[in-house]
């Protein structure tokens, strides 16, 4: 994880002013990968005290905008966040507890499916998301 200075590298890099929420809701999406709104406003309040979730909604989407995080959407469940947003990967999903992991692109490029027809669409990205039970589910159920 990265530490403060690197972080407030990243928000210059990016042409962000470097704050203390913006500084704060990075750091809780790098310390936890995958995270929903309200599990990085948590983190962002143990770090800060008292932040309203709109300043954490507010920060979340110029970070998204700058691409420090990518937004994940799983269908049916809250959007989450991660910060490894420099290449092309997608994710698996627990059909039981909702946990995420990450899973290296097969192919390797952008994009990794060619669609049988792109409509006139110019694509630069696809979304590909693995259902199944995590291990531990898995064994659970096995019981």
């Amino acid at each position: 994880m990265p530490v403060a200075s690197d972080i407030e590298r990243l928000l210059r890099d990016a042409s962000l002013r470097v704050t203390r929420p913006r500084v704060a809701v990075l750091t809780a999406v790098h310390a936890h990968p995958h995270a929903d709104t309200h599990s990085i406003i948590d983190a962002v309040r143990e770090d800060l005290g008292e932040v309203s979730q709109q300043a954490v909604y507010d920060v979340l989407r110029a970070l998204t905008d700058a691409q420090l995080v990518r937004r994940i959407d799983p269908p049916g469940s809250a959007a989450r966040y991660e910060s490894r947003v420099a290449d092309n990967h997608h994710h698996v999903v627990c059909r039981s507890c909702g946990a995420i992991a990450d899973v290296d692109c097969a192919v390797g490029h952008v994009p990794c499916l060619t669609p049988s027809h792109d409509h006139g669409f110019v694509i630069d990205e696809a979304e590909v998301i693995y259902r199944g039970l995590c291990p531990d589910c898995a064994g659970a159920a096995r019981g």
